[in-house]
């Protein structure tokens, strides 16, 4: 752990995971939020406008430690990452650039206007003070997909005398087709992350019997926008990101499923284990053909297999980049059947009395949050050895005047401020949560 280019990348890994735990929900409940506000000016339905008012309250603490958490990894451009930042600043500094001056300070102010401003805006403006917020949270995602996906498909770039990449082509960044399906995967990872917290919340209110009214409405709303969400997950947002993967990432996919050798009607692995001394998959459980079939439509369609590329092409750490795509793909399995059972079971009109099924909605809770960070896993692990895929490999964009040392130093720094913050930040949640949506009101007798 001397090496300081592994202690830069295990410091942005850990600042940038740590990070991406708050902006998934926010984003997914800009959603759900701007949906409770929808109803309730159509209907005038006073539990929308409650729900509304509560998740808002959860929004601003995830949304105030996702500033703070932010803020520091953007400096880490500078501090860990110069060589990267001058090389490609002239590119990935436009759309990182507009994500703080344009959606940051949409979906910051009109938070504020949503959290305080309900009486002197009144029903309608409130009302737009939820949509701005909502777009605002959804353009801020969306610019910074197309950062990262510029470094998985670099695209409408020249290079300069100097060897720095420079921007020819503003709309081919933030067109690129790799944004455009990584966005609405990465969205819906938000929705399924927000909507299974919601979910969660209610089956808890429900099961513990307090705020059961407002936990049935969490219920009704999380379980079916999440259960579309993650089918659209697999089908077609990450079949689609599969087949760009095939098609400009061959290496990637090969190392995502742990196929060593090219094959035509290659297997799907279910489960396995990477050896790689032997180059080979142990203990597999495959279907077999199904790959070729997903990757190309063609049962007997040739995949090319690890062997076949250079090994200094090879994503870096192939066993753990294998671990986390089947980490993520196992888990939107469980949530499709989960889901798929409580909307079921909703459309019965038999949920609130399924405890078992209650019970596994609450205890879903957690899950979207691996799943969500299992999958940036994937996409980065993926793109090693390059920072700027197939053009600048992660090896010339660490800071070199940085030392090992100092990178530890800081890495210790930011871990212990960070336990200090989540100590924080789950005392306010938990607060907020035994509240509840109707504060000082949280007996069963008037829960509904």
């Amino acid at each position: 752990m001397d090496s300081a280019l592994t202690l830069h990348r295990l410091h942005f890994a850990f600042t940038v995971t740590y990070h991406y735990l708050f902006p998934q929900l926010t984003m997914g409940l800009a959603l759900v939020i701007f949906l409770w506000k929808t109803l309730a000016l159509r209907t005038g339905d006073e539990r929308y406008n409650r729900a509304a008012r509560f998740w808002t309250r959860l929004f601003a603490i995830n949304f105030a430690m996702g500033v703070v958490s932010g803020i520091p990894m953007e400096f880490q451009f500078g501090t860990n990452w110069a060589r990267f930042s001058e090389a490609a600043g002239g590119v990935i500094g436009q759309t990182l650039a507009m994500e703080g001056v344009f959606s940051f300070f949409l979906e910051s102010t009109f938070l504020g206007f949503l959290l305080f401003g309900e009486r002197r805006l009144g029903p309608k403006g409130h009302w737009f003070a939820a949509l701005c917020v909502f777009v605002g949270s959804w353009l801020s995602g969306y610019l910074i997909v197309a950062t990262n996906a510029w470094m998985q498909h670099p695209v409408g770039y020249a290079l300069d005398a100097a060897g720095r990449f420079q921007l020819t082509s503003f709309w081919a960044l933030v067109l690129n087709r790799w944004a455009l399906w990584q966005y609405v995967h990465t969205m819906l990872g938000a929705v399924a992350t927000g909507t299974i917290v919601v979910g969660a919340i209610g089956a808890a209110y429900v099961l513990l019997g307090r705020h059961v009214e407002d936990g049935r409405l969490f219920l009704r709303t999380g379980v079916p926008v999440g259960f579309l969400a993650v089918v659209l997950l697999a089908m077609p947002t990450g079949d689609a990101q599969g087949k760009l993967i095939a098609a400009n990432q061959p290496v990637t996919l090969a190392a995502m499923e742990g196929l060593f050798d090219t094959v035509d009607g290659a297997p799907l692995a279910i489960v396995g284990q990477p050896d790689m001394e032997r180059l080979a998959l142990d203990n597999p459980l495959v279907v077999p053909r199904m790959l070729s079939f997903l990757t190309y439509r063609r049962w007997s369609a040739e995949v090319k297999g690890l062997k076949d590329f250079p090994r200094e092409n090879w994503p870096q750490n192939v066993p753990l980049l294998y671990y986390s795509y089947h980490i993520m793909v196992g888990l939107g399995t469980i949530f499709i059947a989960v889901l798929g059972v409580a909307s079921l079971l909703l459309w019965r009109r038999r949920l609130f009395e399924s405890r078992w099924v209650l019970w596994a909605l609450a205890l879903l809770l957690p899950f979207p949050y691996i799943s969500n960070t299992a999958g940036w896993m994937t996409a980065e692990f993926g793109r090693q050895p390059w920072l700027v895929y197939g053009l600048m490999r992660t090896s010339e964009g660490f800071s070199a005047n940085v030392s090992a040392g100092n990178a530890m130093f800081t890495l210790l720094g930011f871990m212990g401020m960070y336990t200090v913050l989540s100590i924080l930040f789950l005392l306010l949640v938990y607060r907020e949560l035994e509240h509840g949506p109707r504060p000082g009101d949280a007996s069963p007798s008037h829960a509904g």
